[in-house]
């Protein structure tokens, strides 16, 4: 078992897959800070805040500490019940860039990577077959 996992790992596509899985999380952090420090106070501004991600509705009952509070995280963090829609439309704006941004770059790959000439489908082996025993009983039939 042992020497199947080493061969395994050996395999240059799970390096590939390790280096990829390190770079998306690091673009990920990126991404979520073009969205987070960015994008979505200039939409809170828009509509009406400035944080974007104090836009929730409570739910459940609110500690004598924290009444009247508009702090999202405190109130999460407090175990207080919250439907906190601003938080996900964040999450939701950040998921939409990632995925442009990644479709941009398979764009731009495919464009750069030379297209194989495509060959004409090798014809199957049995349709040979049956061809070779058509022409076979046409000669016969002659």
């Amino acid at each position: 078992m042992f020497k199947e996992f080493k061969a395994f790992i050996a395999r240059g596509n799970v390096l590939d897959l390790a280096v990829a899985v390190i770079i998306g999380a690091a673009f990920g952090k990126i991404v979520t800070s073009l969205t987070d420090d960015l994008i979505m106070p200039v939409i809170g501004k828009i509509f009406g805040g400035l944080d974007f991600s104090s836009y929730f509705v409570v739910l459940g009952k609110v500690p004598d500490a924290l009444v009247g509070s508009s702090d999202y995280a405190a109130l999460k963090k407090a175990g207080v019940s919250v439907f906190g829609y601003g938080a996900f439309i964040t999450a939701a704006v950040n998921f939409l860039i990632l995925a442009f941004i990644i479709f941009m770059l398979i764009r731009a790959v495919n464009r750069l990577m030379p297209r194989p000439d495509e060959a004409p489908a090798a014809e199957p082996a049995d349709i040979a077959l049956l061809r070779e025993i058509r022409d076979e009983l046409k000669k016969k039939s002659v």
